[in-house]
């Protein structure tokens, strides 16, 4: 279950086909289900780690391809030169995604405070109070019409590119999906200026760029396996389907958190929106000044 959970192909149980590696990897296993961790939440975040590591694997895949492949190969040659790059990557390959992971770990962790509150309660592991953002690439649909899929491509790296530059902390980039970014904070005043700065950089890009917009909601949510969930999240990525390209709208508790110091607002009108149950007051934000 965990080798499935994680995207390895597991053939017949009877086949002695496992290597060291895969014993070990039962052995870790047995481990955190002896530390107390339940199975089905283990291979819950087995999912989350086949998914992306499986996007790491290609990335570098595509890499080593595209960068070791010349005119005039025979499939041997490409055969033989892709193994011994592998050989000599595949430590320093472990060793950056060891460091990725060790580095974002802990700088999570720092940012995670227990309140007392919740220590007493027993309540840890819940919905906790997140500002969602969601930014999407206007049109970006319609442009893959247009331009060739390469292009196509170096928009979307490019535009991962910007999201990134713009998630400092507390602000984090969650994941982004083609022509969309979400990200999340603890705090809604360094989200709003993070999508303020993201739309502004969409637009420095120049016309051959499409126009970025963003929403952002405030609440209770729910983090689980590297993703968050409930109404927040709902209502961000609603807010950002109907804000205007180059806008960024939130809604009345994001504003409330934010506060008023570097922002001006202007009401954007009060929403009923698909899948939430009341009326929604946005408001469009802009730095002040």
């Amino acid at each position: 279950r965990f080798r499935a959970a994680l995207g390895v192909p597991y053939g017949d149980p009877d086949e002695k086909a496992g290597i060291e590696a895969d014993l070990q990897a039962a052995i870790r296993v047995k481990a955190f289900i002896d530390a107390g961790f339940p199975p089905d939440e283990l291979m819950r975040n087995a999912r989350t780690v086949g998914m992306a590591t499986a996007r790491v694997a290609e990335a570098n895949r595509e890499l080593v391809v595209r960068n070791l492949t010349r005119p005039g190969d025979t499939e041997r040659d490409v055969a033989e030169r892709l193994v011994q790059t592998a050989e000599a990557l595949l430590p320093l390959g472990t060793e950056t995604l060891v460091y990725a992971f060790q580095a974002n770990l802990l700088e999570q962790v720092k940012r995670d405070v227990i309140g007392a509150a919740d220590l007493a309660s027993g309540e840890i592991g819940g919905t906790v109070e997140r500002s969602i953002c969601f930014a999407d690439l206007v049109e970006f649909t319609s442009l893959g019409e247009e331009i060739a899929p390469e292009e196509l491509g170096e928009v979307a790296g490019r535009f991962e590119e910007l999201a990134t530059s713009v998630a400092v902390a507390p602000v984090r980039l969650v994941k982004t999906i083609g022509d969309a970014a979400m990200l999340v904070s603890t705090e809604a005043e360094p989200l709003v200026a993070a999508a303020l700065d993201l739309v502004a950089a969409a637009a420095a890009e120049g016309d051959q760029f499409p126009v970025l917009r963003a929403g952002i909601a405030s609440g209770p949510t729910l983090p689980q396996a590297g993703d968050y969930y409930g109404r927040s999240v709902n209502l961000a990525s609603r807010v950002t389907g109907i804000a205007r390209p180059g806008s960024v709208l939130v809604d009345t508790p994001t504003r409330e958190a934010a506060g008023e110091s570097g922002f001006s607002y202007s009401f954007a009108g009060e929403r009923r929106l698909k899948g939430i149950d009341a009326r929604t007051k946005l408001f469009r934000v802009r730095r002040e000044g």
